[in-house]
């Protein structure tokens, strides 16, 4: 009779599912099997959810910290050995960049204020 759910994923989950693709092969790229299984699964969270959980919203800011390379620093990481690997003059660099920029839009999208103010925290450091 009524709907009372209120879904706040819309744009997010048009947006993951128009890059499902690219976001899960950045993933792999830039982290190796297990970057990918964490993307899927995020992936298929967002498919399903209607509401941020904090799960989610840290799932996202894992899939984000990936994107922009915040692990690659450390040397024991699966990151840095698939940095490693890169060409920087790939032009799947490029597309990731855009990627991660366009995640970046759709996060703040989601008026999730603990989830923007965590973000800008990481870009800010």
């Amino acid at each position: 009779m009524f709907d009372l759910s209120n879904d706040t994923l819309t744009s997010m989950r048009a947006f993951m599912a128009s890059h499902s693709e690219a976001v899960q092969n950045a993933a792999y790229l830039l982290g190796g099997q297990p970057a990918l299984r964490k993307t899927q699964s995020l992936l298929d969270d967002i498919a399903s959810s209607l509401v941020m959980t904090r799960r989610l919203a840290q799932n996202l800011l894992d899939l984000h910290a990936l994107l922009t390379l915040q692990n690659v620093h450390c040397d024991d990481t699966i990151e840095a050995a698939c940095f490693a690997d890169l060409d920087p003059a790939s032009p799947i660099v490029e597309d990731i960049c855009v990627l991660c920029d366009e995640l970046e839009d759709e996060i703040h999208k989601l008026d999730d204020a603990e989830l923007s103010a965590a973000l800008s925290h990481r870009l800010a450091a």
